[in-house]
Protein backbone atom coordinates (compact mmCIF):
# COMPACT_ATOMS: atom_id res chain seq x y z
CA UNK A 1 0.00 0.00 0.00
CA UNK A 2 1.31 3.58 -1.03
CA UNK A 3 2.15 5.68 1.78
CA UNK A 4 0.25 9.20 2.30
CA UNK A 5 2.15 11.97 3.06
CA UNK A 6 0.45 14.65 5.12
CA UNK A 7 0.71 18.36 3.79
CA UNK A 8 0.03 21.34 6.00
CA UNK A 9 -2.86 24.06 4.70
CA UNK A 10 -0.16 26.64 5.14
CA UNK A 11 2.48 24.38 3.40
CA UNK A 12 -0.04 24.14 0.14
CA UNK A 13 -0.80 27.97 0.44
CA UNK A 14 3.22 28.86 0.16
CA UNK A 15 3.93 26.44 -2.80
CA UNK A 16 0.37 27.54 -4.76
CA UNK A 17 2.00 31.28 -4.55
CA UNK A 18 5.25 30.50 -5.06
CA UNK A 19 3.26 28.87 -8.53
CA UNK A 20 1.16 31.87 -9.12
CA UNK A 21 4.29 34.33 -8.51
CA UNK A 22 5.20 33.27 -12.03
CA UNK A 23 1.94 34.83 -13.64
CA UNK A 24 1.88 37.34 -11.34
CA UNK A 25 -1.29 36.17 -9.46
CA UNK A 26 -1.36 35.43 -5.69
CA UNK A 27 -3.25 33.14 -3.13
CA UNK A 28 -5.24 34.96 -0.54
CA UNK A 29 -7.60 34.76 2.13
CA UNK A 30 -10.84 36.37 2.86
CA UNK A 31 -9.99 38.57 5.88
CA UNK A 32 -13.70 39.27 7.36
CA UNK A 33 -17.12 37.43 6.80
CA UNK A 34 -18.55 39.37 4.24
CA UNK A 35 -15.34 39.16 2.31
CA UNK A 36 -15.74 35.22 3.11
CA UNK A 37 -19.14 35.42 2.00
CA UNK A 38 -18.87 37.25 -1.62
CA UNK A 39 -15.26 35.34 -2.98
CA UNK A 40 -15.14 32.28 -0.45
CA UNK A 41 -12.11 31.59 1.86
CA UNK A 42 -9.30 31.46 -0.73
CA UNK A 43 -9.28 33.65 -3.86
CA UNK A 44 -7.17 34.52 -6.43
CA UNK A 45 -5.70 38.24 -7.00
CA UNK A 46 -3.78 39.45 -10.32
CA UNK A 47 -1.16 41.64 -8.07
CA UNK A 48 -0.07 44.04 -11.27
CA UNK A 49 -3.66 44.82 -12.41
CA UNK A 50 -5.12 44.55 -8.60
CA UNK A 51 -8.31 41.91 -9.76
CA UNK A 52 -9.69 39.47 -8.41
CA UNK A 53 -9.46 36.39 -11.01
CA UNK A 54 -10.39 33.13 -9.22
CA UNK A 55 -12.82 32.97 -6.39
CA UNK A 56 -13.98 30.11 -4.12
CA UNK A 57 -11.34 28.43 -4.63
CA UNK A 58 -10.48 24.66 -3.05
CA UNK A 59 -6.84 24.78 -2.01
CA UNK A 60 -6.51 20.73 -2.61
CA UNK A 61 -8.22 20.99 -6.06
CA UNK A 62 -6.38 23.77 -6.89
CA UNK A 63 -2.73 22.39 -5.94
CA UNK A 64 -3.05 19.37 -7.64
CA UNK A 65 -3.95 21.45 -10.78
CA UNK A 66 -1.42 23.36 -10.68
CA UNK A 67 1.16 20.04 -9.96
CA UNK A 68 1.92 21.25 -6.61
CA UNK A 69 0.33 18.90 -4.58
CA UNK A 70 1.24 15.03 -5.60
CA UNK A 71 -1.10 12.15 -5.69
CA UNK A 72 0.82 10.30 -2.98
CA UNK A 73 0.41 13.92 -0.51
CA UNK A 74 -3.01 15.06 1.09
CA UNK A 75 -4.06 17.98 3.01
CA UNK A 76 -4.14 17.93 6.44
Amino acid sequence: MAKRVQVSERALIQRINRRLKRSGEQLRAARSEAAERDLGRHFVVDVNRNAITTQNVDLEKFGRKLGVLQPWEVVQ
